[in-house]
């Protein structure tokens, strides 16, 4: 007996670790003392070194000092701000009367929101929660079939886990050994490419069957002209100016990495339109003349700024008021001599609606993506810019601020106390040799680095049954990481692939996170809608389970593509200098050295 435990403690360790949470033990705990127990025993076997639990506090000492973790306060207190605040039920109000009567637009709109809720939260919960509230009655009171509308809402809530500022990107570099930014980088476009992949779907069912997800009546349509028209194209004609100004500026700034590129002319585009339409609503017809001085003015700025005492960042700002500036003129001149208003009151709307949060999402990710501040030092902007924005619309009280930090110190402290865990438990569980027969285990895989993956994603889709994705994030990724890494995998890549399969531990049935979110907000009685007055039918559990499976295979599927096209990430790494090192010379000049001292001649 004695001999087999020696030989076999590390998967033995490793089975009582799954039997301790099975049994429903809290993480962290079990963690710990799975950690604690087997070190005992390891000592009495004379398997582990007892040498090894001395280093116990200093590796504490480590992951509480470690900066990176800073960030998960930082990003989980910007998004519960920005959430108690009213942002998410501006955003989908605002964008589902933008989608109006199209088939399923109230489905979209919630997609939207939730990947930008996502880029601003961060959290799981503080999404599914907040657009459940919303959303939910509303769909409902328009005939949205309950499967689609719970489908949607939990996984447009699932972004937050791959969306930048995800908390468990930020774990998974930490745990990976990898820079945050690069993470946040190479996670970009996978998490723009699953939500337009739930936009598909909700295309399709919306296509196929009509009376699924259908349209907002003409009736209930709010942002109008004067002459009965919506003022869509308007908008359209606003974000297309936007967003050629914004490409033209950045051309003339030397970022040519992609994500770095996209993100800042995003950014810029953001500030025009929002230019353009103040502007409009300050000066609009009556001060034509105001806005063309206005104009004149900031023209004769970008000259001086750029000729005269060049500085590029005051010089890019001058173009950007410049060109609001224009567009308000040309808009009030319209309107003055024809009457044809080009900001409609939807363009004035959505443009005050989303601008402020898109700015903050712009400011914390571009400065990340360029390497100006750290995860962390863009994380303490994004919480200082969320009060703000609370306070400017003036829901900023001291009963939201207290509930935004308590909420973040508990979330805060579990993650921490889950790490403490895993660092006592990886503690014995290497000393033990555990990530010796771990990474040979799975380095010998057949099928090379395509094997390796296709294991490994299968093997956390299957665990996410049952662990939340801190505790996989935790306990799997540093076993599974250096095998990665001997075989050749950029971590980066592998950990983006990770964060999306990770995703589903929210949406599986039955012991899915966000479905539990979803089920606490949903009515579990009949009610009468507020509205109409109708009486509305309970959603049952097993609507919101139907629902999610769609989206996981979705998921899935979002998976195989990353593996299929690691181009999606592996752009982070830009595009280079764009310096060839076989053309580049290196002139060294040697100094001249003293004459050699005379020291006559030599002693017989």
């Amino acid at each position: 007996m004695t001999a087999f435990l020696i030989h076999n403690m590390a998967p033995i360790m490793f089975a009582s670790l799954v039997v301790f949470l099975l049994l429903g033990y809290p993480a962290a705990f079990s963690l710990a003392a799975n950690g604690l127990i087997f070190g005992l025993l390891g000592i009495e076997l004379g398997l582990f070194n007892p040498d090894f639990l001395q280093a116990l506090p200093q590796r504490i000492y480590g992951t509480m000092n470690n900066d990176v973790l800073l960030a998960i306060p930082f990003f989980t207190f910007m998004g519960l701000v920005l959430e108690r605040s009213g942002m998410a039920e501006d955003l989908l109000d605002t964008i589902g009367q933008l989608f109006g009567t199209i088939r399923g637009g109230l489905a979209y709109a919630v997609v939207f929101v939730g990947a930008l809720l996502a880029a601003t939260t961060g959290v799981v919960a503080a999404s599914v929660i907040s657009m459940g509230l919303i959303s939910l009655p509303i769909m409902l009171r328009y005939g949205y079939d309950r499967r689609v509308a719970t489908g949607v809402i939990a996984a447009s809530g699932t972004l937050a886990q791959i969306i930048p500022p995800s908390l468990v990107l930020i774990v998974m570099a930490d745990q990976l050994g990898r820079s945050v930014g690069d993470m946040y980088e190479g996670a970009f476009i996978p998490g723009l490419v699953l939500a337009a992949l739930y936009a598909g779907y909700v295309f399709l069912i919306s296509t196929f069957y009509p009376k699924a997800a259908p349209g907002l009546p003409v009736a209930d349509i709010v942002y109008r002209e004067p002459s009965g028209a919506r003022g869509v194209w308007q908008l359209g004609i606003l974000v297309v100016f936007s967003a050629l100004v914004a490409y033209y500026v950045m051309t003339q700034t030397e970022v040519r990495a992609s994500a770095d590129f996209v993100v800042l002319t995003m950014s810029v585009g953001v500030v025009v339109s929002f230019l353009c339409t103040v502007f409009n609503r300050v000066f609009g017809s009556r001060l034509v003349v105001v806005t063309a001085l206005t104009i004149m003015l900031f023209i004769a700025a970008r000259y001086v700024l750029l000729n005269i005492y060049v500085h590029p960042t005051w010089a890019l700002l001058a173009e950007a008021l410049a060109a609001g500036a224009f567009y308000a003129f040309v808009a009030g001149l319209l309107e003055r001599f024809t009457g044809f208003r080009l900001v409609s009151a939807m363009a004035e709307q959505v443009t005050f609606v989303m601008v402020p949060p898109l700015a903050l999402i712009f400011l914390v990710l571009g400065t990340i993506f360029i390497g100006v501040a750290t995860p962390t030092e863009g994380g303490a902007m994004g919480a200082s810019g969320a009060l703000l924005l609370a306070m400017a619309k003036r829901r900023l009280t001291f009963d939201l601020t207290r509930q935004a930090v308590e909420s973040t110190a508990k979330l805060s402290a579990f993650v921490v106390f889950i790490l403490l865990g895993a660092r006592t438990f990886s503690l014995t569980f290497y000393g033990v040799d555990g990530h010796k027969w771990v990474e040979e285990m799975l380095v010998s895989l057949p099928g090379g680095q395509l094997g390796f993956l296709l294991f490994v994603n299968a093997f956390v889709f299957l665990i996410a049954f049952f662990l939340d994705f801190f505790e996989i994030a935790f306990i799997v990724i540093p076993l599974i990481g250096p095998a990665a890494e001997r075989i050749g995998i950029d971590l980066i890549w592998f950990g983006v692939i990770l964060g999306v399969n990770m995703q589903t531990s929210f949406m599986h049935p039955p012991f899915g996170f966000a479905l539990f979110y979803l089920r606490s907000v949903a009515a579990k009685e009949p009610y009468l809608d507020r509205v109409t007055g109708k009486r509305m039918e309970a959603v049952t559990t097993g609507q919101i389970y139907w629902g999610a499976v769609p989206f996981v295979v979705i998921q899935v599927i979002m998976v195989v593509l990353v593996i299929m096209f690691p181009g999606m990430v592996m752009h982070y790494k830009g595009v280079g200098t764009g310096i060839d090192p076989s053309k580049v010379k290196i002139d060294i000049q040697m100094p001249e050295l003293p004459p050699p001292l005379d020291l006559g001649p030599p002693r017989n």
